[in-house]
């Protein structure tokens, strides 16, 4: 049994331009679940990000960071200290070129793995002991590295994306109460 979650942290770049890239997944699922909560996102200059919060066994916090990727850090920390969030209460979800399209990994802790966005959150936390919940896009070496995680995805990978956010949401009660062996068992065996 993990620790309770209480800041869910979605990565991204803001800016319409970036909107609908691959790199923008985290942001989606910040999008998805607040919309399923009823909860409405505001930009709050203090944390740098765009915030939210609903209840679910207390009270959590949603961020999209208003920073670059490589700068999430600074938005993670600032809503972490604020409201006395400890790293092993964060959930910070991401894309994850490793991964193929419709993975999803969940880690606790660990290094960054190339992901500037965690590299960031990492530095600004001085810890790394955060759960990180990784959604696959794809083999980008195959495809071209950057190019393709600032690219808009097919229209049969979104559907795939979009139906990854959706099981996450139905195993996100057991990831928030810190039953993560129980969603892992779940989310890591599909199959995209």
């Amino acid at each position: 049994m993990s620790s309770p979650i209480k800041l869910i942290a979605g990565l991204g770049n803001p800016g319409s331009e970036y909107e609908n890239t691959r790199h923008n997944v985290g942001f989606w699922f910040i999008d998805a679940l607040a919309k399923s909560k009823g909860v409405n996102l505001k930009l709050e200059k203090k944390f740098h990000g765009v915030v939210g919060k609903f209840s679910l066994n207390g009270e959590i916090c949603l961020l999209k960071p208003n920073t670059y990727m490589n700068r999430s850090g600074q938005s993670v920390s600032a809503l972490a200290k604020y409201y006395k969030v400890a790293p092993e209460e964060i959930l910070v979800i991401h894309d994850e070129l490793d991964l193929l399209t419709g993975t999803i990994k969940i880690k606790q802790g660990g290094g960054h793995a190339g992901n500037n966005g965690i590299r960031d959150i990492i530095a600004s936390l001085s810890n790394n002991d955060f759960l990180r919940l990784r959604i696959g896009i794809g083999q980008a070496e195959k495809k071209g590295g950057t190019d393709y995680v600032l690219g808009t995805p097919s229209k049969t990978d979104k559907e795939q994306l979009n139906k990854v956010i959706d099981e996450i949401m139905a195993y996100l009660p057991e990831i928030i109460n810190g039953e993560i062996d129980k969603a892992m068992n779940h989310l890591h065996s599909l199959k995209p």
